[in-house]
C-alpha cells in the first residue's frame, strides 16, 4: 500500500465518521429506528445505515428474525399496542416500513414524538383517489367511509395507507416525511410481482408479454427507496414525495429484453393485446405483474411524476441490474419459493392463451 492510498482510506473514513455522527450534533453515533426492519425494504435500509456508521434499531415481533439481525438491536414488541420496549429510548429518526392501519401509526407515532427528531413513513402510490391521470403530490387521496376500518384489502389499502400518513403529519407537525413509492421491486421481494419476469424468461421458450413494447412502466429497485429513504433523513427532508422510475424511463418492452438478456436462451417474448388478454379473462397486475393497460382507470398508473423525488437526490439504477440481481437472488431462494411464484400465469395456463392467440393469428 503506497501513500496514496494510505490517504485515501483515511479520506474516506473521515467521511464515514462524518456521515455516522448524530445530526443533533452529539457527537454520538446516528440513532436510526425502522418499524420493521426484516423484510424486503428493511434489510437493505439496515445495511446501508449500517454502512453509514450509524447505530440501528428495529422494533418487530421477531417472528422472521427470532435471533435478531447482527449489528442490530432489536425491541420486541407489537404495533397493536405492545409497545413498552420503545419507552425511555431515543432516536435521530424512524422509518416506519410496516404501518398499514392509522390507529396502528398514530399509538407509534405519538409515543415516539418526544425521542425522535423526524418520522419517515413509507406509503404509497395507491393512496390517489384516481390513476386514471398522473397523480402529483397534491393529488388528492382515496376515502373511506369508515374510518374505523382495519381491514386491509385491496379497497381499502390505499385510503388506510392515506390516513396512516395524516395519523404521523398529526403526531409529528413539521417533523414528518412521507414517501410515496410504486412497485419496489429487486432482491428479497416476497410478492414476485417483479420476480415473475426474469424467473418466466429463464424458464425459456416463448411467454406472453401484454400490450405493446411501448407500454409505460415504473417500479424502484428497494435499494435505490433505502437510498432515498436514508437521504431524505440526512438531509431533514420533510415533505410528501412520489418514488418511482420516472415516467417513459422505463418500457415493457425494456424489461422484457432485460430479463431475454439475463436469460442468457431462447426466451422469446410474444406481445399479446390487451384486448385479447381481457377477452382471455388475463388480468393487468395479477396475471401479468407490473403492467398496467394505457387506458381506463389506471391508465397513468405508471405515469406518477417524480419531480421532487429526484430534486431530493433519488438514484434510478438502469433496469437490467435490478433484472440480473433478482434472477441471482431468485435462485438462492428455498425450492418451494422457486417452483411456486405467488403472481403471474402458472405454465399450464400461459400455454393455453399462446395456443389461442397463435390460433387467432395464423387464421387471419
Amino acid at each position: 500500500m503506497n501513500r496514496r492510498d494510505l490517504l485515501r482510506l483515511a479520506a474516506a473514513a473521515a467521511l464515514a465518521g462524518a456521515a455516522g455522527r448524530s445530526l443533533a450534533g452529539s457527537g454520538e453515533p446516528f440513532r436510526l429506528l425502522i418499524l420493521g426492519g426484516t423484510s424486503f425494504l428493511g434489510p437493505h435500509l439496515t445495511e446501508q445505515a449500517l454502512a453509514r456508521g450509524w447505530q440501528v434499531t428495529h422494533f418487530n415481533r421477531g417472528k422472521r428474525a427470532p435471533g435478531g439481525v447482527e449489528g442490530v438491536e432489536t425491541l420486541l414488541g407489537d404495533r397493536d399496542g405492545q409497545l413498552d420496549s420503545l419507552k425511555g429510548g431515543r432516536w435521530d429518526a424512524v422509518v416506519d416500513t410496516s404501518g398499514y392501519v392509522p390507529r396502528h401509526v398514530r399509538l407509534s407515532a405519538e409515543l415516539l414524538a418526544p425521542a425522535t427528531h423526524q418520522y419517515v413513513f413509507i406509503s404509497t402510490i395507491s393512496v390517489y383517489a384516481t390513476l386514471a391521470t398522473p397523480a402529483a403530490e397534491d393529488a388528492p387521496v382515496g376515502k373511506i367511509a369508515d374510518e374505523t376500518v382495519e381491514q386491509v384489502t385491496g379497497e381499502t389499502y390505499g385510503p388506510l395507507k392515506a390516513l396512516c400518513e395524516q395519523a404521523a403529519g398529526k403526531a409529528m407537525p413539521g417533523r414528518t416525511t412521507v414517501i410515496r413509492p410504486g412497485l419496489i421491486v429487486g432482491p428479497l421481494d416476497p410478492t414476485d410481482r417483479f420476480t415473475y419476469w426474469p424467473v418466466r424468461a429463464a424458464r425459456g421458450g416463448e411467454f406472453i408479454a401484454p400490450g405493446t413494447p411501448g407500454d409505460p412502466l415504473q417500479v424502484i429497485d428497494a435499494r435505490d427507496l433505502a437510498a432515498l429513504t436514508l437521504k431524505c433523513i440526512e438531509d431533514r427532508r420533510m415533505q410528501v414525495m412520489n418514488a418511482v422510475s420516472p415516467p417513459r424511463m422505463f418500457t415493457m418492452g425494456k424489461l422484457m429484453d432485460a430479463c431475454v438478456k439475463a436469460a442468457a436462451n431462447d426466451a422469446k417474448p410474444v406481445w399479446i393485446p390487451a384486448d385479447f388478454l381481457a377477452e382471455h379473462k388475463v388480468m393487468p397486475w395479477s396475471d401479468m405483474p407490473a403492467w398496467f393497460p394505457p387506458t381506463g382507470d389506471e391508465a397513468a398508473g405508471a405515469l406518477t411524476p417524480v419531480d421532487r423525488a429526484l430534486a431530493a437526490g433519488m438514484k434510478i439504477r438502469p433496469l437490467e441490474d435490478t433484472v440480473r440481481d433478482t434472477l441471482a437472488w431468485h435462485q438462492t431462494r428455498p425450492a418451494e419459493r422457486r417452483e411456486k411464484l405467488r403472481a403471474g400465469l402458472d405454465a399450464a395456463r400461459e400455454a393455453e392463451v399462446l395456443a389461442a392467440w397463435h390460433s387467432k393469428t395464423r387464421g387471419a
